[in-house]
């Protein structure tokens, strides 16, 4: 079966994009928390420097771990269904199944990591004024700037519409009518 329409993000187009709202967000973040918290302060230790790369790698692993938790709480597909890992050559990581999902499921599975990878660090962050982790929430809330395009574009299509995610690309195809993953 035929998709009737393809979403694709196309990394190389909007990463210039993605680099300027990461830019943005950290700067908007550490101006927030300088003005509700304390003084902007920028001292670097070895420990400072390995808590944010780790905490930045921990959390995105953890944003595509949420994508394969929402597929399976919003979604109901199969945990066999499911597939998760690095494509370093392109530099992301990705979660998917290989079943179809209701576009109004689909759009519960997009935005679930940005709520749980970027909101809820921020506000521990403030809540126990930790720079670092106020930080760290707002870079996944830029790199969730995939998910919010592709949340844009399927609140275009209906919301019976089907969505079959792509298993190598960042794409997902909408059909009318409930395709085969098979085919």
């Amino acid at each position: 079966m035929k998709p009737s329409s393809v979403i694709e993000l196309k990394l190389e187009e909007v990463a210039t994009k993605m680099l300027w709202i990461n830019i943005l967000l950290v700067a908007v973040f550490a101006a927030a928390y300088h003005l509700l918290v304390e003084p902007l302060a920028f001292g670097f230790s070895l420990r400072g420097i390995l808590y944010f790369i780790i905490g930045y790698m921990v959390l995105i692993i953890l944003h595509e771990l949420f994508h394969l938790i929402g597929f399976v709480i919003f979604g109901r597909v199969p945990l066999s269904s499911l597939t998760y890992g690095l494509e370093l050559s392109k530099g992301y990581a990705y979660a998917t199944t290989s079943s179809p999902l209701q576009n109004k499921k689909m759009r519960q599975v997009l935005l679930l990591p940005f709520w749980t990878t970027a909101v809820i660090p921020t506000i521990i962050g403030f809540w126990i004024q930790d720079q670092v982790l106020v930080l760290l929430g707002a870079m996944l809330a830029a790199g969730a700037a995939g998910d919010f395009f592709m949340y844009r574009e399927l609140r275009k299509e209906k919301d019976e519409a089907w969505i079959l995610d792509d298993p190598s690309e960042p794409r997902l195809h909408v059909y009318d009518e409930y395709p085969n993953p098979e085919e």
